[in-house]
């Protein structure tokens, strides 16, 4: 019996993208071994570019958004996977090669699938790619030696899906964590998370020329902006300290001196969750439903129907986009 179902598909007509609410059956949807029923999917930085022309994460439209996908297991060709199972999955090409969790139904490689244990999908999906892309930053810095006693961790990009989660997850670590942004109206939020001080973009001037060293601030930091903002951090960590850095919203360029590296022994941590092995991606996941797990998920969250997205998305490229939106798309069309 044909499948059929309801999904946001965009599609590029005249260099422009549109977003329309479409009825496609199952012969839509790509090989894979387990069929998934989405109750949950998110918005994230590259969602909003998945619909923006020239945006650079598509690689031919039609494309159902949502990198995302929590849900439940309806059928599956994997011994790993039964139906009622509760899965998510996010990562390597879904929502920009291959449909991904703005839709009713979603087929996955097992090999990209996530079991969940103790989160249900809705909380899956609030933590979502951003959630994880924080947990691997804070992950990456532990692993590395950072303790709460090495002094203050900065987040740059506070506000948004990573910089929040960020915070969280390392004030609940117990560390003092310094929060970065650019939105007067964020501050009383992330305080709410346990920032122990709110400052403003980095660099202050950003008309200055960039220092290739300035005074030692922070013991290590998570870095969701990149550009400008990204050579400011270096260039003021302490001796021995690292910076995560995961994001590119003010610039992919960077424009910095090899000194911070050499004179103060600082490293720079690529943050990659899209490419990250499966094995790998299912331990941090165990992490995140036990001692990684953000604390404070409600607060930092705001539920939409999937008809109201695009507005969601819209916002995000106008960089007016909060915490975390989750994105409920179980009988929401």
């Amino acid at each position: 019996m044909t499948l059929t179902f309801s999904a946001l598909v965009a599609r590029e007509s005249d260099g422009a993208i549109t977003l329309t609410t479409e009825t496609l059956d199952d012969t839509a949807l790509p090989a894979g071994e387990v069929l998934v029923r989405v109750e949950y999917s998110s918005v994230n930085y590259k969602d909003a570019l998945a619909v923006t022309p020239r945006g650079g994460v598509v690689r031919e439209y039609p494309i159902v958004p949502g990198i995302d996908v929590a849900g439940e297991v309806v059928s599956s060709d994997s011994p790993a996977f039964a139906p009622g199972d509760r899965v998510v999955a996010h990562g390597y090409d879904i929502g920009t090669a291959r449909h991904g969790g703005y839709a009713e139904y979603a087929r996955v490689p097992s090999d990209q699938v996530v079991k969940l244990t103790t989160l249900t999908p809705a909380e899956a999906a609030t933590v979502g790619t951003a959630g994880f892309t924080a947990a691997m930053s804070v992950q990456a810095l532990l692993d590395r030696g950072l303790t709460p006693g090495d002094g203050p961790v900065l987040v740059t990009g506070a506000s948004g899906g990573v910089g929040s989660v960020s915070v969280d997850l390392l004030a609940a670590a117990g560390f003092e964590v310094v929060a970065s942004t650019g939105k007067a109206d964020a501050h009383d939020l992330l305080t709410s998370l346990g920032a122990s001080e709110v400052i403003g973009r980095l660099p202050a001037d950003p008309d200055a020329k960039p220092r290739p060293l300035g005074k030692a601030r922070w013991a290590s930091a998570v870095d969701c902006v990149g550009g400008a903002t990204l050579a400011d951090v270096l260039s003021t960590v302490q001796y021995g300290g690292a910076v995560a850095a995961s994001g590119l919203t003010g610039g992919a360029a960077l424009n910095t001196t090899v000194l911070p590296f050499i004179l103060r022994g600082v490293d720079l941590l690529g943050i990659d969750s899209v490419q990250l092995p499966i094995e790998k991606r299912r331990a941090l996941w165990q992490r995140i439903e036990t001692d990684l797990r953000p604390r404070h998920l409600d607060s930092l969250t705001r539920e939409v129907p999937v008809q109201d997205v695009a507005a969601v998305l819209d916002m995000i490229r106008g960089g007016g986009q909060t915490g975390r939106t989750l994105v409920r798309v179980a009988d929401a069309f």
